[in-house]
């Protein structure tokens, strides 16, 4: 987890989200969307909002797709952040 993310004016979801992605990754698990809601306390409808805003800034990279709803996503270095 990269303190920046404090710093960067996002949602209070935004920020929760990016810290679960964390915690999964720290874990070996995968960033999927189907392993985060099993953990997200908000709605389905929020998380996507919340990945689409992590997407924009550069923290996270969206890499497999069903073409659906369930995504892979990897984190992006710090350096890589908007």
């Amino acid at each position: 987890m990269n303190q920046r993310i404090f710093q960067m004016n996002l949602s209070t979801e935004t920020v929760s989200l990016y810290l679960l992605c964390c915690g999964l990754a720290d874990s070996g698990a995968t960033l999927s969307v189907k392993n985060l809601l099993e953990i997200w306390n908000a709605s389905p409808e929020a998380m996507n909002e919340s990945f689409l805003e992590l997407e924009e800034r550069g923290i996270v990279l969206k890499i497999i797709s069903d073409g659906k709803v369930n995504h892979i996503y990897k984190l992006n270095d710090v350096e890589e952040w908007k």
